[in-house]
């Protein structure tokens, strides 16, 4: 707790969580915490409590503090401390609010407002949740959309509890606010009527700042705050409010209610100018008008004619009752700033999320402190006097308003500078930014072994549209038709080889040909080569392709999955050719057998057998016998299950059975056991191949190094972008260590996808987290052409998943009735004008679940639709004639994806024409 003393502190009042729509991914409240205390903002709102999943986070994360405050749990809070360097340690608290969409009809008007609703305990939140749940769902977004009047909504937070208080939100915004041109009004008494006395303070949002507000007299003696509403953690604090009173909730709610000058003292702001509905006109067009300019064109767009968006300065003057430049008796000081990342960003030249801006703004913080302390109250020698020369020139001129103005308009934000190119050249002659961390030197490349190849393929080309050249050599099929990247790791000469590889990269085909040149080559014989996959499908898809490859009379070397192998070394190590492996069944029979004997012992068993049995598995896929530390995967239980283990393995050996789990952990514990052993094998199988590297496990990984020497012949390749058995204790970080292993290894990258568009290359990307997540590879590209955009669809459940699908295709065939204007709408989401039927719409589905969700939502809203299995893959993507009039809504973008589905699901399947088409389907027995 911090002292209950008054304090002055800065406060945001209003953000949003990831469960909200266009909101980051890492708006949790660790992230929040973090960015807080890089800021320097005390306290934060939790925003979007009508959640209930964000609740849930609420009572996870937080703690309470202060009254009506909260904090983030002591040893989270030390966790986050960890990963950041700020000057200073001030608190950062937590406040209950949330944000509220309403959308009604008043005055025969349909009324869009925007509202943000605060409490000081839980169980008022969860009182007032249960009454909001009445009316809507609170699920579907972090901001729910409810048809409740705001003065309705206003009642329901007086009713809830006399600590409970609403604020008007962003209340100049066009399309959703109090005061909106498009759906607001032209008082605060006509929406909330004979309540409006408890509307005591208004956020006036990023497009007007308070002398803006100052001149609508129906804001007198209503306090002006200002608040981020941020959708990530970095826009946190970009607005923000200053308060002197003791850190608790009643005391700022008493500060925002009276507007004590010395206990509220005002607001950071953004120049309003940067908001993105300050001036009037139309993105589309490029129209950036005045309202002086608007009103001499009749608000009509001189471009195409229509009428512009008026933006927060026309609709100002509409309801204006000073001039401008005229104050009301009651004011509270402003401070426009401009966020630290757009100011070095100008001074650095480069763009505001750059790796150069970030440094630089990491470096500045952890000297002198946190951001918003530097740019509002720091004194500029003492910016100055830490090295910081044109940072405290650039403050210095933001202080005093002499900046550079280009005012946003029709949702496109403005942009406000500080110096001009000019200023900025002669000032940077004179004086430095800071001495930034030098950037580290690249390691220089280790001299190739490998032989000269007979050809040397060009360079990859990068993504525009051409394909790459590609390695011609007739002659050879082994090497005909690979990219550069793929040439490159086909022919590397020896040692050990990592070969990171994106989604349709051509992952097998690289391997095999790899596998192919070593036996062309005569630098292998194929006994010595172990290929091993993780599934048997992959392992005889490798032998087709290699006996494609060498031809009918080669002889081809071993390609096995990793159980395969192990079971047919642990028979050769323990000469039991007797042994069999348990199946599921008999791995829960068996499993149960050994519980019903240690609980007739005294044991006390509580777990069900599934989860007996995932913890045998996780014990031995961490090579762990029954007499080991098992508490890390059974917790308290752990001496139980010791015993339930050791009797299911005696079981197992009476039985001569193994487990699918023994096949390996058994393999690698008689290898640990014998080095001779080792020693063997590596010399029996010097060249070993991993396929989907990214996937081993513990067990697996330790197979892998038992196999392999340091400077083996060791070839892995996989993404670890795409590690997917997790159940299984996958570990991408095996991957990612392969050079600490195999010190002298190479490390190529296969960067062409032969499968996907660029826009879904680009998609991907962005999800991957291509700069600073956890992707390996360098970006892929294909140069395919294809839908310019991908839409991203995010739904509170299954349910809300389907009907925005179900809508998605209702807009795209032009709507269920006669409107032209819903064809208008389907020919801008089709982009290519034509007209679309839904026959021409099929839905793919990772699990059987979701597809009945989907079919039900689809009948219910009439939209005719066939359901089909894996079986049926004919019927369930919906084929008729033309064949090429088939689009896959998901994810596909052409009738060639869907034909390529078709031909993985059914080995038969034709790909030459209609004819034959239409004759596999009848053998298939389809109509």
């Amino acid at each position: 707790m911090v002292n209950n003393q008054a304090m002055k502190y800065i406060a945001d009042l209003h953000i949003h969580s990831r469960f909200s729509r266009a909101t980051a991914k890492n708006l949790d409240f660790p992230h929040l915490y973090m960015a807080a205390r890089q800021k320097g903002i005390t306290v934060v709102a939790t925003g979007d409590y009508t959640h209930p999943q964000w609740l849930d986070e609420i009572r996870q994360y937080l703690e309470p503090a202060e009254q009506g405050l909260f904090k983030l749990k002591d040893e989270i809070a030390q966790e986050c401390e960890k990963q950041i360097s700020v000057a200073g340690d001030d608190p950062v608290r937590f406040v209950l609010s949330t944000e509220i969409s309403n959308i009604y009809k008043k005055g025969g008007v349909t009324r869009k407002l925007h509202h943000v609703v605060f409490f000081s305990e839980l169980s008022h939140v969860e009182k007032f949740n249960a009454r909001l749940s009445q009316i809507g769902n609170l699920k579907a977004d972090g901001r729910p959309i409810l048809g409740l009047d705001s003065k309705r909504l206003l009642e329901i937070v007086l009713e809830t509890h006399e600590s409970g208080f609403l604020i008007p939100a962003h209340i100049w915004t066009p399309w959703f606010s109090l005061f909106g041109s498009k759906s607001g009004f032209d008082s605060v008494g006509q929406c909330f009527e004979d309540l409006s006395d408890h509307i005591f303070a208004v956020e006036t949002g990023l497009s007007s700042d308070p002398p803006m507000n100052w001149r609508i007299r129906d804001l007198d003696n209503r306090t002006l705050v200002s608040n981020s509403d941020a959708h990530s953690p970095a826009n946190l604090g970009r607005e923000a409010n200053l308060f002197d009173t003791k850190l608790c909730y009643d005391a700022m709610r008493s500060a925002i209610q009276t507007g004590d000058p010395e206990k509220f003292l005002g607001t950071l702001e953004f120049f309003p100018e940067e908001g993105k509905y300050h001036q009037d006109g139309h993105r589309k067009c490029g129209v950036n008008l005045h309202p002086r300019q608007t009103i001499e064109n009749s608000s009509i767009c001189p471009v195409c004619g229509n009428p512009v968006t008026v933006g927060v300065l026309y609709r100002v003057e509409q309801l204006a009752g000073r001039p401008e430049g005229e104050k009301p008796e009651k004011t509270h000081p402003f401070y426009s700033l401009i966020p630290l990342a757009e100011i070095l960003s100008e001074l650095l030249s480069v763009g505001p999320k750059s790796k150069k801006v970030i440094a630089a703004w990491q470096t500045v913080i952890s000297r002198l402190g946190p951001e918003l302390r530097v740019l509002h109250d720091m004194p500029v020698e003492e910016i100055r006097a830490s090295g910081n020369g044109l940072l405290a020139e650039a403050v210095e001129r933001m202080r005093a308003g002499r900046v550079h103005r280009q005012p946003g308009f029709d949702g496109q934000y403005g942009r406000v500078t500080i110096f001009t190119p000019e200023q900025r050249e002669q000032l940077t002659g004179q004086q430095v930014l800071f001495d930034l961390p030098a950037a580290p030197e690249k390691k220089k490349p280790k001299p190739g072994k490998a032989k000269t190849p007979p050809a040397e393929p060009e360079p990859a080309a990068k993504s525009t549209g051409q394909q790459p050249p590609v390695t011609k050599n007739p002659e050879n099929p082994v090497l005909a038709g690979l990219n550069p990247d793929q040439y490159r790791a086909v022919t590397h000469a020896d040692g050990p080889l990592l070969i990171s590889a994106g989604p349709g990269t051509g992952k097998t085909r690289t391997l095999t040909c790899r596998i192919a040149w070593l036996l062309q080559t005569r630098a292998a014989r194929p006994e010595q080569i172990l290929a091993v996959t993780f599934t048997h499908k992959a392992a005889d898809q490798m032998k087709q392709r290699l006996f494609r490859l060498l031809g009918p009379d080669a002889v081809l070397p071993e390609a096995r999955t990793f159980h395969s192998f192990c079971f047919s070394l642990l028979k050769e190590i323990k000469n039991t050719a007797d042994h069999s492996i348990a199946d599921e069944q008999d791995r829960r029979a068996l499993l149960a057998e050994a519980a019903d004997q240690v609980k007739k012992q005294g044991g006390q068993i509580s777990d069900r057998i599934e989860t007996l049995m995932d913890r045998v598995a996780a014990a031995k896929q961490q090579i762990l016998g029954p007499d080991d530390d098992l508490e890390p995967i059974a917790g308290d239980a752990a001496l139980v299950f010791s015993q339930i283990y050791g009797t299911y393995q005696d079981i197992l050996n009476a039985e001569r059975l193994w487990d699918y789990e023994d096949l390996i952990c058994q393999t690698v514990m008689h290898m640990d056991s014998d080095p001779a052993l080792c020693e063997v094998l590596r010399k029996r199988l010097p060249f070993v191949f991993i396929d989907e590297y990214q996937d081993v496990n513990y067990a697996q990984y330790r197979l892998v190094r038992q196999l392999c020497p340091a400077d083996g012949q060791i070839c892995a390749i996989g993404d670890p972008d795409q590690s997917i058995y997790g159940f299984r204790g996958s570990d991408p970080s095996y991957f990612q260590g392969f050079k600490k292993d195999f010190p002298d290894a190479e490390i190529l990258c296969l960067q062409q996808n032969y499968r996907s568009t660029e826009a879904i290359l680009s998609a991907a990307g962005q999800v991957l987290g291509q700069k600073g997540g956890s992707r390996h590879s360098e970006p892929v590209f294909s140069g395919i052409s294809g839908t310019p955009h991908l839409h991203l669809i995010r739904a509170a459940d299954q349910r809300g998943e389907a009907v925005a699908v179900g809508k998605t295709i209702e807009q795209m065939v032009g709507g269920m009735g006669f409107d032209f204007h819903d064809f208008d709408k389907a020919a801008q989401l089709t982009g290519d004008g034509a007209q679309r039927s839904f026959a021409d719409f099929a839905v793919l589905f990772r699990t059987r679940a979701q597809a009945e969700v989907f079919a039900g939502v689809f009948q219910d809203a009439g939209i005719p639709c066939r359901l089909a299995s894996k079986a049926h893959a004919w019927e369930a993507a919906g084929i008729a004639e033309p064949v090429s009039a088939l689009k896959i809504l998901a994810g596909c973008a052409a009738s060639r994806d869907l034909i390529r589905v078709l031909a993985t699901l059914f080995p038969d399947f034709p790909k030459k024409d209609m004819a034959d088409l239409k004759a596999w389907g009848r053998r298939r027995g389809f109509s």
